[in-house]
């Protein structure tokens, strides 16, 4: 259960203009706040002051003032964010659960490997630029925020062209409420740790190469794509972690991430059955290289 009094992430140097607002926020709720918490939860929802997912917006999600959340656990812990499950309710009223992943910024593991991933990714000041590229407290805070601010983006957009990605409720700072992708309350399985039959495969695969499709009409690849980062939710095929995301026009190296992207996951297929002429890496990787009009 989320103790207010637990660790949270260091941050020194200069605050972001994001953690500026946000502090200014609880201190104003610190003064202002009337109202006690519901019993058994840990604080209110975070949706007015936030970062709003797309529209049209999902029936399920809970967006009303008067809702509360409940931290139930932890999901996954990895290298540069934490997953959390948060069960946002109005009392005696609807309630949703979410997918709360957060990422770290001083511990943040991704640096020795992020500089690929941000080209293309333009700062709007030259002082936050050199922030990001001395690695100072602060530009490893930016970082962390642009991680946040890159998923999320990226799944609004995938989102919104039809693309099998959780819907992206809301982003408050490095925090992201994400769809929480479970059937009755147990979390889908990774693709990695399910065991399908061979018409199962082929299904998942031809699922696979329609998502692949989407992302390279938006001219996106996924940047990180394994067996590991995708989900299998109801015999349907869902793309996850995404902060990594690669602009295959404005990356330098965008067609070698792709590449990796295919080969990857391509890999995993075949190990499992699935016939090499079947999951053909080199047709696949021309096909969207052409459906991203970059040949």
């Amino acid at each position: 259960m989320f103790d207010q009094n637990d660790p949270q992430p260091t941050r020194s140097g200069r605050l972001t203009e994001a953690e500026r607002i946000r502090l200014a926020r609880l201190r104003e709720d610190a003064y202002t706040a009337d109202l006690e918490l519901p019993e058994g939860t840990d604080r209110w929802s975070t949706w007015p002051d936030a970062e709003q997912g797309p529209h049209p917006r999902p029936s399920w999600l809970v967006t009303d003032l008067a809702a509360a959340d409940t931290e139930l656990g932890v999901l996954k812990t990895g290298k540069e964010a934490d997953v959390f499950v948060i069960e946002r309710a109005v009392p005696g009223g609807p309630t949703c659960l979410l997918a709360a992943k957060r990422y770290r910024a001083a511990e943040h593991r991704l640096f020795h490997r992020d500089a690929g991933y941000l080209e293309g990714r333009r700062m709007n000041k030259s002082r936050e630029g050199r922030a990001i590229a001395n690695r100072t407290s602060f530009g490893r805070n930016l970082i962390a925020e642009q991680w946040a601010a890159a998923e999320f983006k990226a799944l609004s957009r995938l989102w919104s062209v039809g693309a099998p990605v959780p819907y992206p409720a809301q982003r408050d700072g490095t925090e992201l409420l994400l769809e929480y992708l479970h059937s009755s309350g147990q979390a889908a399985p990774r693709l990695a740790q399910t065991r399908p039959d061979a018409s199962e495969l082929r299904e998942l695969w031809e699922q696979l190469v329609a998502a692949l499709e989407l992302f390279a009409l938006q001219g996106l690849a996924h940047g990180d794509l394994s067996a590991y980062n995708v989900l299998v939710h109801e015999g349907q095929l869902m793309v996850i972690d995404l902060p990594q995301v690669v602009d295959l026009v404005a990356n330098p190296t965008g067609r070698e991430y792709l590449a990796r992207d295919i080969a990857n996951i391509g890999r995993w297929f075949i190990s499992r059955g699935l016939p090499p002429e079947i999951a053909d890496t080199e047709s696949l990787m021309t096909h969207l290289l052409v459906t991203a009009g970059l040949d």
